[in-house]
């Protein structure tokens, strides 16, 4: 499932997030690669799988853990303690303390 979820994310990034940053940098290629002492850093690599990881986050966040978090509140809300029925001595005194009112 969660390979599946990758490769649906890595699909909409290559078609709808790449095309709207090279619109937005006047169709420039996304990416690229820099020499340091012969050795080739691909930063473009870099760029699209952060990105594909913030998508990743950003929906697993709002698609599972808001609406668990929103089920666990509810869940404790209705999860109230009973009330405690008083037991047969505290309905006794309550009993002698509503005759000695009455008395008065």
């Amino acid at each position: 499932m969660g390979a599946a979820f990758g490769s649906v994310v890595t699909a909409f990034t290559k078609a709808f997030i790449d095309p709207l940053i090279k619109l937005a940098t006047g169709g420039a290629a996304i990416g690229g690669k820099f020499m340091v002492n012969g050795v080739a850093f691909d930063w473009g690599t870099f760029l699209t799988t952060l990105i594909n990881f913030l998508l990743t986050a950003l929906v697993i966040y709002l698609f599972v853990v808001q609406p668990v978090n929103h089920l666990m509140e509810r869940i404790k809300r209705t999860d109230k303690p009973a009330v405690a029925e008083p037991s047969n001595e505290e309905k006794l005194l309550a009993e002698i303390r509503d005759a000695i009112k009455t008395r008065a």
